[in-house]
């Protein structure tokens, strides 16, 4: 609106923008600003502060506030805007009480019935938002006006949706279609006043400008009077906020209004909001080839569905690129995004001569207050994918409750996402736009924001690992506590935060790490992955945790940093201890060992010697892994720590255990069970009671292993550790298992699986999902069996983890044993046996042995089998697995009857059964009875072979073994056959009866068949 001229009425009005200019060309002067510079702050285009100081354009008082904010003037330019608005409007007053003899009146107007801009062409996508707006006009009779507020992020296409919906609803509103650009965000012009758009609209509809009311309350209301009844559609584009809308709508029900913004109109009050998000990747991809006018190849859609990915699937970023590809038909698609991929300035290509990404997002930013654009700018130094209110406290170093508020104003504003509650982030072209207006803050300001987010992240980190590790730190190095943290009291908080804020945190740890520098805080992003170890650990994120523990490894040592250097190798060790690569676990742990012993701390040493114990015992190297515990022990019994302690004594009562030497471990864990019991450490103890109850199965006392292992499940759901309940709920069905309850073990152990499963932890899964299927192979259900082994199988090998997938595969070729598919059991355990091999895991080389042994034993390789056998039983003899060593000897004598060698066979098969019958392991001692049966009746007779086959039916059926009944009814049948056919053929149908249902492989049904016909 131009300033009229001095001179008559009007000369008031010009004194009042004249002494708004001389103002603002004062406060300008003293800020040491060019007209430029000045119109680059507060968002304007150059000529219009030029026109602002000439008098040649009115001040308003949107950008009268703005500047006062600006200088910091309070309202000095607001009163002189105050003082030209009173003027003006009293000579607009005094013109329209003149005579009209004075001047001929002008012709009213002529009436406008459309200001729609043209339809978009290649208008794409968004059929649920339009559907939306369309039914918009169906529900126009209601009792209310109906508004429509359509807001997003500058870019994201709201103009194009409501112009392509006005250009489709226009037969419905006969009285006219208004488009009116409220100017929020527009280069060089300040929002518009409502009072001038009113003006505009009343002219559009033919109210002459001589008899325009004056103030803006009087034209609103003419304006709902001239719509009164009137079926008219009016689009808001651009709307700055609810007061410069309010005036602006019409009141009669048959009207459809609809309104932009790059703000959530929270306050005008009775509009239906329509949030716009960016295009969902299949219309981002068709809007990207309809607007470059190609046809794409397969391998060019691919590069489609990237080029628009990096486009952070923005409508305008969209249009920009494809219409350069467009202008160069003989551009090559790959290539040409692979280019976009590549470039340092990413929004600088998004631009043309009259368009820009950067553009859109200038003017968005240049409406915040200061402090605003403070906070949107560190945004853009947060590494991660997403924040939340106490990060962003650390990073903008404001308290709690103002981070909030500020990110909810930015929310607002769509300048960030909310994609879940209190959790923000920055579309991805606004990241790189909010990193690239960082560069213009000092150097050390970014410096300071990014450690106090480190600070946080780092400390808060901590916090969660001490409720998730229970291992002595080797660091003592403290981090400085954050102005605001969560609370993580329980693990189950810990967890929930870590699953939360990983992303987050390995984000910081490799972005400090790579930009590292000695005289910068390395310690604090070696302690960040430190304390992210035990949960990578924990929810089996391996394949993440080796990548970030080698690269500190790698600082640490360009550095010089030791400490972190060997906390890192440590780290590094335990995940391959997970992904079963022994020998590289044993070399990291010994590097680790060497590093701590050159700084002469006793905690790291301890730590990596416990290790090193651990992987001589899964290796089955149990000499090696006692001494090794033992010295670890010594070591924390000399630094006084308890705890450490408690962990050497399991470690060590794990090894008796494996040996055989039961009462030993017992004692070891009993132990250190005190100990934890001591220090009020319920974490411990419950550990501690599943490693008494480990001791209690295999020595046959399952009440007491049922027991224990309930109390070990009520002290984990006490702390609310859903990992250890898992654990807790594996042993208690692996004792049904064991006690031939099957149904009841199968729903427990599938209770631990969909715990482990809801936890996401895959490691979890896997085993559970062994020891279901192991069940089903108790039970003959051998095709569920088979697809349990299977998909444990494929988790372990998603893992990582070469042991588990090799007792998967033992699992897989044990069910092909029992269904008599003899050729693909042996080699699923040959593979399993060189996956042992390579590792140096000499235990699951001797399983792997025993399995081979038996498939070749079922198919009369009598010879062979005995060699395999004879080697599983050296390798348990030489670890001192007493159990497993019984069962080589349990075949060894099926293997020496079978080629009637009977009096070894008596030997094998006595010491065999003494031993489960000393342990009571039922399973165990019922098919050494069975074998001894068979082993009698070739030797000696059907007689004594029968009472022995007897009491191991009685066996079989107290434990719930059915295959092992089975076996027993068939020896039986086969030593009444001699004397009494007919209680033979009763004998051999119930064992028929059983493999059938089991689906177990056997010969039973021919020997019955003879029976049956008197062929026997």
């Amino acid at each position: 609106m131009p300033v009229p001229s001095a001179g008559g009425a009007d000369g008031p009005v010009r004194q009042a923008a004249e002494a708004f200019a001389a103002e603002l060309i004062r406060l300008r002067t003293a800020a040491r600003l060019s007209q430029l510079a000045l119109a680059q702050r507060l968002g304007y285009d150059k000529t219009y502060v030029t026109h602002l100081e000439r008098c040649t354009q009115a001040p308003t008082k949107p950008v009268a506030r703005q500047a006062d904010e600006f200088f910091g003037s309070g309202e000095a330019l607001t009163r002189l805007w105050r003082a030209y608005h009173t003027a003006r409007t009293a000579s607009r007053r005094q013109q329209s009480q003149r005579p009209t003899s004075q001047a001929p009146p002008r012709p009213a107007p002529a009436a406008l019935h459309s200001t729609l801009p043209r339809d978009i062409a290649a208008f794409t996508g968004r059929e649920g938002e339009l559907h939306r707006l369309l039914r918009a006009a169906e529900d126009g009779h209601a009792p209310v006006i109906s508004i429509h507020t359509v807001d997003g992020m500058a870019g994201v296409g709201k103009t194009a949706l409501v112009t392509h919906a006005a250009h489709q609803l226009a037969k419905r509103y006969p009285d006219g279609h208004r488009f009116v650009d409220l100017h929020a965000h527009t280069a060089g012009q300040p929002p518009a006043d409502p009072a001038d758009v009113l003006a505009t609209l009343l002219i559009s509809i033919g109210i002459s400008p001589q008899n325009l009311p004056d103030t803006l309350e009087d034209r609103a209301a003419m304006w709902r009077d001239r719509l009164s009844g009137s079926r008219m559609l009016l689009i808001l584009d651009n709307a700055a906020s609810p007061d410069q809308v309010e005036p602006l709508l019409p009141a009669s029900q048959e009207c459809l209004v609809l309104v932009t913004s790059r703000r959530r109109l929270i306050a005008l009050d009775g509009a239906e909001p329509l949030p716009l998000d960016t295009l969902p990747p299949d219309q981002a991809a068709r809007l990207f080839t309809r607007l470059a006018r190609r046809a794409p190849t397969d391998t060019d859609h691919r590069a489609v569905i990237e080029a628009v990915r990096l486009c952070g699937h923005l409508p305008l970023a969209i249009t920009l690129l494809a219409s350069r590809l467009a202008h160069h038909p003989n551009w090559d698609l790959t290539t040409f995004t692979d280019e976009f991929a590549t470039a340092q300035d990413r929004l600088g290509e998004l631009e043309t001569s009259d368009r820009a990404v950067a553009a859109a997002f200038d003017l968005s930013y240049q409406d915040l207050p200061p402090h605003l654009q403070h906070l949107f700018r560190h945004l853009g130094l947060h590494p991660g994918p997403d924040i939340d209110p106490y990060a962003t406290a650390a990073l903008t170093n404001v308290p709690l409750a103002q981070a909030r508020r500020h990110l909810e104003t930015l929310y607002t504003d769509h300048l960030i996402e909310e994609p879940t509650p209190r959790r923000y982030r920055l579309h991805d072209l606004l990241r790189e736009y909010a990193h690239t207006l960082t560069t213009h803050d000092p150097t050390e300001t970014r410096a300071q924001a990014t450690q106090r987010l480190l600070n946080y992240y780092t400390h808060t980190a901590q916090t969660a690992d001490h409720h998730l590790n229970n291992t002595p730190s080797p660091d003592t190095r403290t981090i400085p506590a954050p102005g605001a943290a969560p609370e993580l009291t329980t693990r189950e908080q810990a967890l929930t935060w870590m699953r939360t804020e990983y992303p987050n945190l390995l984000a910081c740890a490799h972005d400090t790490i790579t930009h590292a520098q000695p005289t910068h805080h390395l310690h604090h992003a070696a302690a960040l992955a430190h304390a992210m170890a035990a949960f990578f650990d924990q929810d089996g994120y391996w394949t993440i945790a080796i990548r970030l523990h080698q690269t500190v490894t790698h600082t640490s040592r360009t550095l010089g940093d030791l400490r972190a250097e060997a906390t890192a190798l440590h780290d590094l060790g335990l995940v391959w201890q997970r992904r079963g690569d022994f020998p590289k676990v044993e070399e990291l742990a010994q590097r680790a060992y060497d590093l701590y012993h050159a700084l002469g701390n006793h905690y790291g040493q301890a730590n990596t010697l416990l290790t090193l114990g651990r992987v001589r015992q899964l290796m089955g190297d149990y000499p090696k892994a006692e001494e090794l515990a033992q010295r670890a022990y010594d070591l924390y019994h000399a630094l006084g720590n308890h705890t450490g302690q408690a962990h050497a004594l399991r470690s060590l009562g794990w090894v008796r255990q494996r040996t055989g030497d039961y009462p030993k471990a017992e004692k070891l864990a009993q132990h250190a069970y005190d100990l934890y019991h001591a220090l009020g450490n319920h974490y411990g103890q419950a550990n501690t009671l599943l490693a008494l109850g480990w001791v209690r199965q295999r020595t046959g006392d399952y009440p007491k292993a049922e027991k224990l292992a309930q109390h070990a499940y009520d002290l984990y759901h006490a702390l609310g550790n859903r990992y250890g309940q898992g654990h807790a709920l594996r042993d208690l069905g692996r004792v049904r298992r064991e006690t031939g309850d099957y149904q009841t073990a199968n729903k427990l152990i599938q209770r631990a699986y969909n715990l482990f499963q809801a936890l996401g932890n895959r490691y979890g899964q896997a085993i559970a999902l062994r020891d279901l299927g192991l069940v089903r192979q108790r039970t003959g259900d051998y095709p569920k069996a088979e697809e349990l082994a299977q998909r444990a199988y494929d988790l372990f090998h998603a893992l990582g983890d070469r042991i588990g997938q090799g007792h998967a595969l033992r699992d897989l070729g044990r069910v092909r044993r029992e269904t008599g598919d003899y050729q693909t059991a042996n080699k699923l355990i040959q593979r399993a046996y060189n996956l042992f091999q390579a590792l140096g895991n000499r235990i699951g080389q001797g399983h792997a042995l025993y399995d081979l042994g038996r498939v070749r034993r079922e198919t009369g390789d009598y010879q062979t089998a005995n060699k395999l056998i004879q080697r599983a039983y050296d390798l348990y003899h030489a670890l001192g697995n007493l159990q497993n060593e019984a069962w080589a000897l349990l075949e060894l004598g099926r293997l020496s009857t079978a080629v009637r060698e009977f009096a070894p066979a008596a030997d094998f098969l006595d010491r065999s059964l003494a031993w489960f019958h000393d342990v009571g392991h039922g399973q165990g001692e019922a098919e050494a009875l069975a074998a001894t049966g068979d082993l009698q009746a070739a030797a000696t007779g059907p007689q004594p072979a029968l009472d022995t086959y007897h009491l191991a039916l009685t066996l079989a059926c107290q434990i719930h073994s059915p295959l092992d009944e089975a076996h027993a009814l068939e020896g039986i049948a086969r030593s009444q056959a001699h004397t009494d056919t007919q209680a033979a053929i009763i004998s051999l149908r119930e064992a028929v009866t059983i493999y059938r249902r089991l689906g177990a492989a056997e010969t039973a049904t021919n020997y019955l068949t003879q029976l049956e016909a008197g062929q026997a």
